[in-house]
Parts: structure tokens; C-alpha cells; sequence
């Protein structure tokens, strides 16, 4: 059984998690706490399994306790959180949270496909030891620009040295240059994290636009744009009906559609939605969007599979590398859930696999 403790300052909100979680089976409820310094104290005291755990609350919120807690002990925390209070989920975490999800999510409409992949995640976070998010940690954490300072562009000689520096750690043979027109990236359980950091160490300059399928709850797909905005010089949105991408540009998928690409190598392709099923449980799906883009860009497209459960993004890699694009992934020590990474990595259709803090340097290199 999976030792569980909420702490939310509703009563409310408590008897709804505690229904739904003892549901399934996996999961004891051990304690309850109703503020934050008594979920601090219960905490530490019980050494749960897992801890869902709300943001906004009296005496300490959310961010104070996941601070107070991992000074002492690491334990899975996933958030609990309202669209008002996205942006705070983010920062969760950051500071060590492994998921989060909408208060509106464990309600009676919640499908039963969308049940279970609840209770997988929560299965394998509950998993989760401290030594396994050590490696994703041990990097400093991501900091918001100040006002538009931009980070260090790519004919920068400390970044160019850094590319120099890199090239034997390619995995397998190394790609040849071509023309790049989009690069797009698969991310999931510590994505918000990788991505923030990821996104900083990019140039202001990036020649190609960036499109992005993180798993997101549902409806937090603006909050996410705007927070991920703050940490680099690029500009960052989530994607519209009919788009055509740019360069210097970040797009997010939005929640619960699949984003497609279309158009070809060489012209201004489009980005487009649909509401199909799930692919491979998940909606929206990095896999459809690979395929689209490489079907759509050919070799003149770059895909990146970064840290996060499941094997979302597997075969669009596949995809990728059939069409003759170039495929990227996270390594195994610096994701904090080395779930889809494996997955793309065990397809054999991977080209380069690097440290998180290495793709972006990379990248600037293969698109210069």
C-alpha cells in the first residue's frame, strides 16, 4: 500500500482525494493536515510515500513547505492546484514537487481512461528516492530574466567553446548539417523544470521556432506559456488554430488537443489542432506531433524527447529519423523520470543523447 498524506486547508477538497485515491486500492491515507505547518510536521513525522499537497493555505503555503521539507528529507509531493494558482504550481516544481494537478480534476466526470493514468502517475512517483531526483537537482535552479536581458547568444566565445568542447559525448554517429526549419520537443513528469532551464540557455537569436507538447493539466496550458516566458529572451505562447510558426518563437500545445504540423520543407507550414482520441494515452500527444512535422518538414526537422513517464514521443522519433530528420534525447542521469527518453532511446532511432544543459548548445549548433 502506498502511505499517503493530503494537506489542503479544504475539508472539502480532502474527502474528494481521499475518496478517489482509496478507490483504487493502492493507496492509505495516514494522515490528513489542514494547514501548512501542520503538514510540515505530519510530514516529517509519518515519512509518507507521497504527499498531495494544496497551495494556497493558512500559516504556511504550498511553496513553504515544499522548501521546509526537502531541507530535511525528500518525499514525492505532487500539487494540488487551481488555475489561479497555476503559476505557483510551476514554481512547485521547482523547488522539488514532481507533478501537479487542477483541483477540478477528481471529479465525477472524470473519464476512466483518464482515472488510470492518474493512478500510474501517482503509482510511480510514490516510487520515486531521493537519489533519483539528486541528478536532475544537483544543477542550480532556473532563474527569471531580469526585465529582457537576454542569455548568451551563439557566436558568444564561452558557448562556442562549450559546443567544441561536447562533441564526443554525441552517442552515436555524428549528423551531418542541413538546413533546419523547426525543432520539436516531447516532455512530461519534470518537464516544466527541464524546460525552464532548457529554454534559458537558449539564445535570443535561436534561427528556427520551437514547438512544445508538455502534459499539461487541462486548462493550464496559458499559465504555463506565461511562466516558461519569464525565463528566456525568446517569446513564448501557446499555439493557435492556423499559425505559422516563427522563429524566435516558443509554441505550446494546448491541453487536451493534438497539435499538427503542416506544410513543407522549405514554405511556412501551419500549426493545427484536432480532437481525435488519445494517442498512446495522452492528448494532447508528443508522438502525433512529431509525425506531423516530420511528414510535413522531412529531414529539415530536429525532435527532442526530454524527461517524463511513458513512451509519449517513442515513435514519433521513429518518424523523425525515417523521414531523415535529426532525433535528440535527455540522458538518463539528469531527467528526473528517465521514462520517454528510454522509450525513444530503445527505438534505436536516437542520434544524440546528451545532458539536459548540453541539448541547447547543441541545437545552436545544428541549426547555425
Amino acid at each position: 500500500m502506498i502511505q499517503t498524506l493530503i494537506v489542503d486547508d479544504s475539508a472539502l477538497a480532502r474527502d474528494i482525494l481521499r475518496d478517489f485515491l482509496e478507490a483504487e486500492g493502492s493507496f492509505k491515507i495516514i494522515g490528513e493536515a489542514a494547514d501548512g505547518e501542520e503538514g510540515i510536521e505530519k510530514i516529517l513525522a509519518l515519512h509518507p510515500d507521497l504527499v498531495t499537497l494544496d497551495v494556497e493555505m493558512p500559516k504556511k503555503n504550498g511553496l513553504e513547505v515544499i522548501k521546509a521539507v526537502m531541507q530535511k528529507t525528500f518525499v514525492p509531493i505532487v500539487v494540488i492546484s487551481s488555475q489561479d494558482t497555476a503559476k505557483t504550481a510551476y514554481e512547485a516544481t521547482l523547488l522539488g514537487a514532481l507533478e501537479f494537478y487542477a483541483k477540478d480534476t477528481f471529479t465525477a466526470s472524470l473519464s476512466p481512461d483518464k482515472q488510470r493514468q492518474i493512478y500510474e502517475t501517482l503509482k510511480r512517483i510514490s516510487g520515486v528516492k531521493a537519489q533519483q531526483c539528486s541528478a536532475a537537482a544537483v544543477a542550480a535552479m532556473p532563474q527569471p530574466l531580469p526585465g529582457s536581458v537576454p542569455v548568451e547568444k551563439s557566436g558568444d566565445s564561452q558557448l562556442h567553446a562549450a559546443m567544441q568542447s561536447h562533441a564526443a559525448m554525441h552517442v552515436q554517429n555524428s549528423v551531418a548539417k542541413r538546413k533546419v526549419d523547426m525543432v520539436v520537443i516531447a516532455s512530461s513528469t519534470g518537464g516544466p523544470k527541464a524546460l525552464s532551464k532548457f529554454c534559458a540557455l537558449l539564445p535570443a537569436d535561436f534561427p528556427v521556432p520551437i514547438v512544445i507538447v508538455q502534459h499539461n493539466s487541462t486548462g493550464f496550458d496559458k499559465s504555463f506559456a506565461q511562466w516558461l516566458d519569464t525565463y528566456t529572451p525568446l517569446a513564448v505562447k501557446v499555439a493557435e488554430e492556423g499559425e505559422v510558426p516563427k522563429a524566435g518563437t516558443i509554441y505550446i500545445a494546448q491541453t487536451d488537443r493534438h497539435l499538427l504540423v503542416r506544410g513543407s520543407a522549405g514554405q511556412s507550414c501551419t500549426l493545427y489542432h484536432n480532437d481525435e482520441e488519445p494517442d498512446n494515452n495522452q492528448k494532447p500527444s508528443a508522438n502525433i506531433l512529431f509525425k506531423t512535422a516530420a511528414q510535413s518538414l522531412k529531414q529539415s526537422v530536429i525532435s527532442v524527447v526530454l524527461t517524463g513517464m511513458g513512451s509519449d514521443g517513442a515513435s514519433g522519433t521513429q518518424e523523425v529519423r525515417k523521414m531523415g530528420g535529426i532525433t535528440l534525447a535527455q540522458n538518463e542521469e539528469t531527467s528526473l523520470i528517465y521514462g520517454m527518453p528510454k522509450a525513444a532511446a530503445e527505438t534505436g532511432c536516437v542520434d544524440i543523447v546528451l545532458p539536459l544543459e548540453k541539448i541547447p548548445e547543441e541545437l545552436v549548433r545544428l541549426t547555425q
